[in-house]
């Protein structure tokens, strides 16, 4: 037992090496951005009226494409999870697609979207594109699609044993979800939910294509970091950097810390 403990040692020692470099990477990366700003830095970036509009607006587009995502993201991560329909093959790559495209290319295709003429009747009630609109449509396109995967291997992770049960004592097969398979999946909700609300806090591409960079109107804390930087403006841009860290760290730490009193 002991020679077998020992000779695990150094595959062990090679898998913590390999995944200690990573590790080490990104904690070197916010030490880095973390020596190069100060709270007196970040004090300044959020006395700017147009910083402090762009962190409401964040705020508010981040938690909206979210609630969509998972809207969207819980009947589809389902229906992959434990239906077969036809073309369920190509609905699977569809929702990839986000996911694999280049942002901007998203961007893009947003905006050419609401040029046709099916987006242009929605305009003519609603105005979209270069408008907040704009902004939660570009987070939400790709939000939804982390979420629906995530969702997916969340049901996939659930027996259906208990659907079935509640199904054979007189449960509808809807009703077996919302009351049974639903809050068995909980945490994953919770997790989708995380993972498309830090995905839109760093959206960039689509917002800013489809959306644009107005200050004070579809300007978010990505573009920020943009439009700051394009102006030479680096202490900004780094203060507006360790802010947007900030707060995702902290919707992580809460999210979590929910989960695990709401699993308890």
């Amino acid at each position: 037992m002991t020679t077998g403990r020992a000779s695990a040692v150094p595959f062990y020692a090679a898998l913590g090496l390999l995944g200690g470099l990573y590790v080490g990477l990104v904690v070197a990366m916010l030490v880095a951005d973390l020596a190069y700003t100060s709270p007196a830095h970040v004090g300044r970036a959020l006395a700017s009226p147009d910083i402090r509009a762009a962190v409401w607006l964040t705020l508010i587009s981040c938690s909206a494409s979210a609630v969509l995502a998972v809207w969207v993201g819980v009947p589809l991560g389902y229906l992959l999870a434990r239906t077969r329909f036809p073309g369920k093959a190509a609905v699977d790559l569809l929702v990839d697609v986000p996911i694999a495209l280049p942002p901007l290319v998203v961007g893009l295709s947003l905006l050419i979207l609401f040029q046709t003429p099916p987006g242009l009747a929605v305009q003519r009630h609603l105005t979209v594109t270069y408008a907040v609109p704009a902004v939660v449509l570009a987070q939400f396109v790709v939000a939804a699609a982390f979420a629906a995967r995530t969702m997916r291997v969340t049901f996939e992770q659930l027996s259906p044993r208990t659907e079935d049960v509640a199904m054979t004592l007189g449960c509808s097969r809807g009703r077996a979800f919302w009351l049974v398979t639903l809050p068995e999946a909980r945490r994953g909700v919770l997790a989708a939910g995380t993972l498309a609300w830090a995905r839109s806090l760093g959206e960039f591409g689509p917002v800013l294509v489809f959306a644009g960079a107005t200050r004070g109107r579809t300007e978010v804390l990505a573009t920020t970091v943009y439009l700051e930087l394009s102006v030479g403006n680096l202490e900004a841009a780094l203060a507006v950097s360790v802010l947007m860290i900030g707060v995702a760290v902290a919707v992580l730490v809460l999210t979590r810390a929910l989960g695990l009193r709401g699993a308890g």
